[in-house]
């Protein structure tokens, strides 16, 4: 998995909010489009309100698909306003930046982090463990339901039909995302191990230099 020193070139602080980012993005600009994610709860964002006390607070579901995108700069004022600032992430709207912190070890990252700004009380009542039906249901929203067809006499029941076919869903999302989350490690390992051989050689030819 990737080290939190590879993690650390994924996160910044935004006005006041986390934001997860690609490794690759040279150019953070407030109009890049990313989705507010309570890391805790695993949720995603899909507007926002007040309490009786004017306060904000951002709503938000247990699944992707459900989940609003945002400019930075609006995501950034929400979380920074919201009366829980300290549970929200923005996730850059990425391929890389998706996959390494769904399945790269970004979002218990993330979580290990803000942790150190809200109190355990706050934590514990609001933390979902972060195992691969979790993910798998944030990210597949299967609470949803698919036309099936059931006009053949001899087709089984609609409820094993839908267990079924969310079962083969599962297993090959949960396949995707353990081999994007292999190869996303399998490269970071690659470029430590390229900057270590950079090093190395820097050291060597460093005395030889000097001799001249």
């Amino acid at each position: 998995m990737p080290t939190n020193t590879q993690m650390e070139r994924c996160i910044s602080s935004e006005r006041g909010a986390m934001v997860f980012w690609s490794p690759e993005v040279q150019q953070r600009k407030p109009g890049s489009k990313v989705q507010i994610i309570d890391v805790f709860s695993l949720q995603v964002v899909t507007g926002y309100t007040r309490d009786p006390q004017g306060r904000l607070l951002l709503e938000s579901q247990p699944s992707v698909a459900a989940g609003r995108s945002w400019s930075l700069a609006k995501a950034a004022q929400l979380i920074r306003n919201d009366a829980r600032p300290h549970r929200w992430v923005a996730l850059q709207l990425d391929k890389r930046a998706w996959g390494l912190f769904w399945a790269g070890g970004g979002l218990q990252h993330c979580r290990e982090l803000l942790s150190q700004q809200v109190p355990a009380s706050d934590i514990s009542s609001a933390l979902v463990a972060a195992t691969p039906e979790a993910l798998l249901r944030l990210v597949l929203d299967l609470g949803i339901d698919l036309p099936i067809p059931t006009h053949s006499p001899a087709a089984k029941p609609a409820n094993d039909q839908h267990k079924g076919l969310w079962r083969i869903i599962a297993w090959t999302s949960l396949a995707w995302l353990t081999v994007l989350g292999v190869t996303v490690a399998g490269f970071l390992t690659a470029l430590e191990r390229q900057d270590r051989k950079l090093e190395l050689l820097l050291e060597r030819t460093a005395p030889s230099s000097g001799m001249r």
